[in-house]
């Protein structure tokens, strides 16, 4: 491959030679990218979602288990909805207390008002009573024996 312009010497020649000769080589051969390999939970998850484990002999095995999982689940599901309606029933007597706790503050004010003596004057004048004018006076007793003996006699 010597140019026709210009003298080459045999040690060039060969130099070029021996760099076409490495240029046209085959490159090194490479393997085609492959994915890694499957972890256990991958080919898991493969078999269960492709249906796969239906088909092997080891899936009759663990049908007690898978049920008993399945068991598991629904009384899980079960208690949270019941759990719900515990919070909700909780929450409507709590409400329920409250309205009631207002009605006996409010009654017990009533009450209170009624109570005064100057209501309970007013409520019986209409009946024909009037509000003693004199104090009332005590009865003493000198004892109950002494008073129980002399009703004997």
């Amino acid at each position: 491959m010597a140019n026709k312009f210009r003298d080459i010497s045999e040690k060039e020649e060969l130099q070029e030679l021996e760099e076409l000769v490495e240029m046209e080589k085959p490159a090194p051969v490479t393997k085609p990218f492959k994915p890694g390999k499957k972890g256990v939970l991958a080919k898991g998850l493969s078999k269960i979602f492709g249906g796969a484990f239906l088909s092997d002999d080891r899936a009759t095995q663990h049908i007690p288990f898978i049920l008993f999982l399945a068991f598991i689940a629904i009384l899980y599901i079960a208690n949270g909805y019941y759990a719900d309606d515990k919070i909700r029933e909780v929450n409507k007597v709590s409400n329920q207390i409250k309205e009631l706790r207002t009605e006996f503050i409010s009654t017990k004010s009533d009450l209170m008002f009624i109570s005064k003596q100057s209501q309970v004057a007013a409520a019986v004048d209409t009946l024909g009573l009037k509000e003693p004018v004199v104090a009332p006076m005590k009865i003493e007793m000198d004892s109950v024996r002494s008073v129980a003996t002399e009703s004997k006699e």
